[in-house]
């Protein structure tokens, strides 16, 4: 942890207080920007003596106007400004003789760099006290309380007195001069003494400043600044409150409220982390104050989120298993939403993104980011260049054909360039992930900036608004808050002008509908939009020129590098054929893979134990993350089912009883007791919604896992009358086929099973060639029905479709075709 430290600036003990003076700190800055002092004077408007006195500390507040010039002209950061006003503000710690009180972990009393040694127990619980309840005053009764937890002497007024005296003797300076800051000292009032300091005499109050000023500026917002400000408050903590004194001081209500509020400041500390993409500077603070707070959910949510983000997803994976223990273990609960909510970004690799030394733009480059907007109605702010995306996966495997379709968005020839690509699929295949990856590996390409956004159009949560969206994105792109237009469609006219003459990436995540997206597509050609969606958008294709990306499920390979790059390599090539059987129990599931590799890295265990411990009708139970109900295939599947209109929903759950690999229009129809027409268009707003697949034109699938969750949706009297019309209709259909095909001439002196039996009132088929086509296609499903049947109590036609299957072998030698083995062994 203490590498961690180091990177991040916070130190593992002491307090901050041996900060560089600000003039030493101008000094570096202007060393950094190779300007020597007079150059830099003149640019800022001021003397060279005056800067000269300032680096030199001669003066020890300059005016904030002059800080400012010297700012502008050295090119500091919004951060490194802050900490220099600040540092003018508050006063570089000087004058050997001022005490400073440190009660933000052990106790300690210093002078300057002199530590001073309190050694009475005594002393130290009655200058803990006074140092708590600062600016306000200790009672009485409460310094009594604290000296004798078990009752008081009788003397204790008189020893009271005496105690104070020598904290005040403890208190005094050993040095000062004229207009140094008055030492603390120890002030009689009615109801007992209070501490008078000056509140950057103690860490605490120094905090306190610190965390007031973060939070306004996190409000502003300058995230920069806030951060800035976050970390020099954190620095000034080197454990508990008073980490080495009697309970009824370390848990005195004032030391448990300050507690709390370095809890608040670490979370906001992380926040911003992630914000400015610098989750691995938040790690140690989290990691430092978990050990404090064990079962405190906000801080593992954000500890979970900062290791993923900074390329440790083990470690993150590690942390959210050993809280879940722990909680259910102490408390016999489950973790919480924030918790399970981070998780389920660790294994879906939505993360914010780490930033790296190889970025093509600086963070804090203004020259990007300045500009008018007509009218004077808006006016853009300088700001960081927005990059949005979240965190890419360490590993991706395959999606080669589907990248280089992505790629035309950066094509060099304008001809062939697309400006709107939208990626579709089912639920789980995969669509953030390829996104993110491609966005990633391309982001040189837009020099201006990444925008972000989960549209939420199959969430728990309600869909995001357009007008939510614009302001978002406004924001990003520098707009005050208010500045934001309050009319939607100004508010996309501002945004389509602001992206004009700019390059961007704007990635639209899970789309509801074609509708959602329109608007937040610019005209700007210089900018590219990736959208992915679980509908199949066909309104982009038409009318606006979108390409349009199908996404599948995983072949076996592919599947298999997957689990490999989250259980590790090594492990997976040590039980191969293990690994490809989880791999095909998954269907080839990019979710279903990574939750079972997750729990296959939380309980370490055998790939081929794990694999068969899977098995069984109740797979969709066991592919969760154990204490997190959302992180489930069966829950990223409900998104896409409960927003199904009814009639939709009732074709999904019996399309999950076929026997068979699929279904036409007109199987679908006896299914559903509908019309063929309206089991057409269910079927075909299935396929829009990817939960079924129409492979080839005319024949509907369903993809592994989505049958068992459509199957166990069905309750078991519609099941049973949903099988019966099914059965009925095949062999009504195999019996009308058999009839027709039925050749004296394909088998001389054979009994006619037909013989004596009604034929239907209006042929099924027109002629022979037409039945045995039907016969040919739907001899898998015919197979499949038999043992369905047969299985399910409906013996009597299981057996006359059996006896009807064989006259196969006569549509074979007839037609040319030969019969399938699999029919004439039914």
């Amino acid at each position: 942890m203490s590498g961690r430290a180091s990177a991040a600036g916070l130190p593992g003990g002491g307090p901050a207080d041996e900060r560089e003076p600000f003039g030493a700190q101008i000094q570096v800055f202007r060393s950094r920007a190779g300007l020597s002092q007079e150059v830099a004077a003149a640019r800022a408007g001021i003397s060279t003596r005056a800067l000269r006195d300032i680096e030199r500390g001669r003066v020890r507040r300059p005016r904030a106007r002059t800080l400012q010039s010297l700012a502008e002209v050295l090119g500091l950061t919004g951060g490194e400004l802050a900490d220099l006003l600040d540092a003018a503000r508050t006063g570089a710690p000087h004058g050997a003789g001022r005490p400073r009180l440190l009660i933000l972990g052990p106790l300690a009393l210093r002078r300057g760099r002199t530590p001073v040694p309190v050694t009475s127990p005594m002393l130290r619980r009655l200058l803990g006290l006074l140092a708590l309840k600062h600016p306000e005053p200790a009672t009485q009764q409460e310094i009594s309380d604290t000296l004798w937890p078990s009752g008081p002497p009788g003397s204790h007024q008189s020893l009271v007195h005496t105690y104070v005296s020598q904290v005040r003797r403890l208190l005094e300076p050993g040095g000062g001069g004229p207009g140094a800051v008055p030492p603390p000292t120890v002030a009689r009032t009615p109801t007992g003494y209070v501490l008078r300091a000056a509140r950057n005499q103690i860490d605490l109050g120094h905090f306190d400043d610190l965390l007031d000023r973060a939070e306004r500026l996190h409000r502003a917002p300058d995230p920069a600044a806030a951060y800035a400000s976050l970390t020099r408050a954190l620095r000034w903590w080197r454990g508990p409150v008073l980490a080495d004194a009697d309970p009824v001081l370390s848990r005195h209500p004032a030391a448990v409220v300050a507690n709390e509020r370095r809890v608040r400041a670490v979370l906001l500390h992380a926040d911003t982390a992630l914000l400015l993409r610098r989750p691995e500077e938040a790690v140690p603070v989290l990691g430092d104050l978990v050990n404090t707070e064990p079962l405190h959910e906000g801080l593992h949510a954000r500890l979970i989120l900062a290791l993923a983000s900074s390329g440790e997803q083990a470690a993150a994976l590690d942390v959210f298993s050993r809280l879940h223990d722990r909680l259910d273990k102490e408390l016999g609960i489950e973790p919480g939403a924030e918790v399970r909510d981070a998780h389920l970004r660790v294994l879906r690799q939505q993360l914010p993104l780490a930033r790296h030394l190889d970025l093509p733009e600086r963070l804090d480059r203004p020259d990007r980011l300045k500009r008018s907007v007509t009218g004077g109605r808006a006016v853009v702010s300088a700001g960081p260049v927005p990059a949005q995306l979240p965190s890419a996966a360490a590993f991706y495997v395959g999606r080669q054909r589907q990248l280089e379709v992505l790629d035309l968005l950066v094509s060099p020839d304008p001809g062939s360039r697309s400006r709107v690509v939208a990626v579709v699929g089912a639920p789980g295949v995969g669509k953030t992930a390829l996104a993110t990856h491609w966005a990633h590996a391309r982001r040189e390409h837009f020099r201006d900036g990444q925008l972000f956004v989960d549209l939420r159009g199959h969430s728990r949560l309600p869909p995001l608004r357009t007008a939510d969206v614009l302001a978002q994105f406004l924001r990003a792109l520098g707009v005050p808050p208010g500045r934001l237009p309050a009319d939607e469609e100004e508010a996309a006219a501002l945004y389509r002008t602001l992206l004009a003459d700019r390059r961007l990436l704007i990635v639209l995540d899970n789309a509801r509908d074609a509708e959602q997206v329109r608007p937040l597509i610019p005209g700007a050609r210089g900018c590219a939009v990736v959208i992915t969606s679980r509908s199949q958008l066909a309104g982009l294709v038409s009318n606006d020129g979108a390409r349009r990306i199908g996404l599948d499920v995983l072949g076996p390979d592919e599947g298999r590098h997957l689990l490999g790059s989250i259980v590790g390599e090594c492990r997976a090539a040590a039980e191969d054929e293990a690994a490809r059987r989880l791999v095909r129990a998954c269907g080839g599931l990019p979710l279903a893979i990574r939750i079972a590799g997750a729990n296959l890295v939380a309980r370490d265990a055998g790939i081929a134990d794990h694999t068969a411990g899977l098995a069984g009708d109740d797979m969709l139970s066991r592919l969760r993350i154990e204490g997190d109900r959302r992180s489930t295939v069966r829950s990223a599947f409900d998104l896409s089912y409960d927003v199904l209109p009814a009639g939709a929903q009732r074709m999904f759950r019996l399309i999950g009883l076929m026997p068979g690999p699929d279904l036409t229009a007109d199987g679908g129809a006896a299914l559903a007791d509908v019309t063929p027409a309206e089991s057409a268009a269910l079927l075909v707003g299935l396929a829009d919604a990817h939960l079924v697949r129409e492979r080839p034109v005319g024949r509907f699938a369903l993809h592994g896992l989505l049958r068992p969750y459509a199957r166990e949706l069905a309750g078991r009297e519609e099941a049973h009358a949903a099988r019966q019309r099914l059965f009925a209709w095949y062999l009504h259909r195999t019996e009308a086929a058999a009839r027709l095909l039925r050749a004296p001439e394909c088998a001389p002196g054979a009994p006619d099973p037909y013989a004596g039996t009604e034929p239907p009132a209006a042929p099924v088929f027109p002629d022979r060639a037409r039945a045995s086509e039907w016969l040919d296609s739907e001899r898998e499903n015919l197979a499949a029905a038999v043992l369905q049947a047969s299985a399910t109590g409906f013996t009597a036609v299981a057996r006359r479709l059996a006896e009807s299957l064989p006259v196969c072998l006569s549509a074979g030698a007839a037609t040319g075709r030969e019969a399938p083995a699999d029919l004439l062994t039914c």
